[in-house]
């Protein structure tokens, strides 16, 4: 048997080619990309939007007490400048300006006496500021003034002026803000110690109808502290029957606070009636309780004089 040639044996297979690694050519240098906004870190994005500073912290102001303001060295030439200071365009200016009229008011009283209606209106601008700090060193200021011209407030200031006063305590008592809320009751009940309570009393009977609930309230505390100051012949002058009414009208109220107000007011009128020698001559057979119960049945609607004859029975 003859033997195959070599050259007719079964082709091998064909090789496969073999694989070329791919060397990957470096990225041609990236342009350096500026960043977003957002990307930046809080600080950079204010450098980079070139934004204005920051206001100073409100908490720098520094509250002092009536008790430790200190008179100053010099009062004669601080009132030249004193007005122009608390109408600065400067908040901070203001602050430090109002902490000056506190210390005139305090310990050089008689300066203010001829600018008393401008320093109201200072006042009242300041309190409706926007700036807390500034809204409470006005009312401070507003409180040390009650307590230095409270007796003269009303009839040396003008009118309108002395209404925006009361009209901004009593919105900034009503609010939740509490540190100024406090600050601001502080100063209504300076207002009801220090001011003659006849003339305060016919400003604040106008909020016995205020929409504000909290408004009436804080009205009624204040008009009851007026109430407990006055004796018969202050009660006969502004009406005894009106106050009575008035009263019995705050004790439906709504807020409890007025309700208990309502309820102080009722005892201080019970009381100076049960002592006027006058009305105890229009009835001398009558006891005191059955003289209150008649003037009540008669200045009221029968609910609203039970009522009110009932709290002074309890």
């Amino acid at each position: 048997m003859a033997l195959r040639s070599l050259d007719n044996a079964l082709p091998t297979s064909m090789e496969r080619p073999r694989k070329v690694a791919k060397v990957a050519t470096p990225p041609p240098p990236a342009v350096a990309k500026k960043p977003a906004p957002a990307e930046l870190a809080p600080d950079s994005r204010v450098s980079e939007e070139k934004a204005p500073p920051l206001p100073a912290v409100e908490q720098s102001v520094e509250y002092v007490v009536s008790e430790e303001i200190t008179p100053l060295s010099d009062p004669h030439t601080k009132m030249a400048v004193l007005l122009d200071e608390l109408n600065s365009k400067d908040w901070m200016s203001v602050c430090q300006a109002l902490n000056d009229l506190r210390r005139m008011a305090l310990h050089h009283s008689s300066y203010l006496v001829p600018i008393l209606g401008n320093v109201a209106e200072v006042i009242v601008k300041a309190m409706k500021s926007p700036r807390s700090a500034l809204c409470k060193t006005s009312i401070m200021a507003s409180t040390d003034i009650f307590h230095s011209f409270g007796h003269l407030l009303l009839s040396t200031t003008e009118e309108n002026a002395f209404d925006q006063l009361l009209l901004q305590l009593l919105l900034k008592a009503s609010q939740d803000k509490r540190f100024v809320c406090e600050e601001a009751e502080k100063a209504l009940e300076k207002m009801a110690i220090s001011t003659s309570p006849l003339p305060l009393l016919k400003k604040l009977q106008s909020y016995v109808h205020h929409a504000n609930l909290r408004v009436r309230a804080k009205a009624a505390v204040a008009m009851s502290k007026c109430v407990s100051k006055m004796g018969i012949e202050v009660m006969k002058e502004f009406g005894l029957a009106a106050l009575l009414q008035m009263a019995a009208e705050l004790l439906n109220d709504r807020l409890p606070e007025a309700r208990e107000a309502a309820r102080g007011m009722i005892y201080s009128i019970y009381g100076e009636f049960s002592n006027d020698s006058d009305l105890k001559k229009d009835d001398d057979e009558s006891s005191a309780a059955e003289s209150w119960q008649n003037f009540c049945s008669s200045s009221l609607a029968p609910i609203a004089a039970q009522s009110v004859a009932k709290i002074v029975s309890l």
